[in-house]
């Protein structure tokens, strides 16, 4: 039984139930975080949570949560759901209101809901099983504020079933000056010539919080040069590897793009690397 929290109470999902006047259905208005979770270990707990509390900064909603209240919410659910391989969903929307009005009402309280969601395995890394991504890329139509993590993903939505109606796993989005922005579900990293490159953190990307540890982690190790920088879209067709990160994915390869093969159309040497090293260091916070 999938046990949810919602507004203070832990309950079945099928008993949770919430307002149609409630923001979050309306308008989307609100901030969501999935932080993944293998056998009860969390990974990038802190900095999923200053995410939220950025994202919420961002767009006025006073929640006052501290750190310690998202733990053992989180610690929780995974405990009432099996401790098994879960991401773990925190939802907040701006709350309830009396009427549909766009502006913020005032003195209304937030609506916080969270639940887990089942993830694959983490994939030890592996040339010969490691999963291979295949990808379209498409012009970014979101808007201009990709760095809070909305709940509104609508237009992430769109970009997504564009690539699965394509028969791919995700979709590559550069903006109208033909350079790289993210994926629909995930950041983007290219390899040239054993440099590590990733698009600037900024109005355009949503600050991955995988990819702000795998930089972090070859960074440190010292063997990788990591550049964050602008990427145009005729760099990332002629990478001698690409990648995608997010939390369900960690590090994944991508071997096709557009129908073309990426590099040699086989999974990179860089990959490896990068991938055995942020296999063995991500759970450090």
């Amino acid at each position: 039984m999938n046990i949810v929290f919602l507004n203070g109470s832990y309950m079945p999902i099928d008993e949770a139930k919430i307002s149609p006047l409630d923001r979050g259905f309306l308008f989307g208005d609100g901030i969501y975080e999935l932080i993944p979770s293998y056998s009860g270990k969390m990974i990038g707990f802190k900095k999923h949570i200053n995410r939220m509390n950025d994202g919420l900064k961002e767009i006025g909603i006073e929640l006052n949560w501290r750190d310690e209240q998202w733990l053992s919410l989180c610690k929780n659910l995974i405990t009432k759901n099996g401790t098994g391989n879960f991401g773990v969903y925190l939802h907040v929307s701006r709350g309830v209101d009396i009427k549909r009005f766009h502006a913020f009402p005032k003195d209304i309280k937030p609506t916080v809901f969270a639940m887990t969601v089942d993830i694959p395995a983490s994939e030890t890394p592996d040339l010969s099983s490691i999963k291979r991504y295949t990808l379209i890329s498409s012009e970014d139509l979101r808007w201009q504020r990709c760095n809070i993590k909305s709940t509104s993903l609508l237009g992430n939505v769109l970009h997504f079933q564009e690539g699965h109606e394509a028969g791919c796993q995700e979709i590559l989005l550069y903006n109208r000056n033909q350079e790289l922005t993210e994926a629909s579900s995930s950041n983007v990293f290219i390899v040239k010539n054993g440099v590590i490159a990733t698009p600037i953190a900024d109005n355009q990307i949503l600050p991955g919080i995988t990819r702000r540890l795998v930089i972090d982690i070859l960074k440190s190790d010292g063997s990788f040069l990591v550049e964050e920088r602008v990427i145009t879209l005729d760099e990332v067709k002629n990478a001698d590897e690409i990648w995608i990160t997010s939390s369900s994915k960690g590090i994944a390869p991508v071997t096709v793009l557009d129908g073309n093969t990426v590099g040699t159309g086989k999974v990179g040497p860089i990959w490896l690397k990068a991938a055995t090293l942020y296999d063995q260091k991500k759970y450090a916070e």
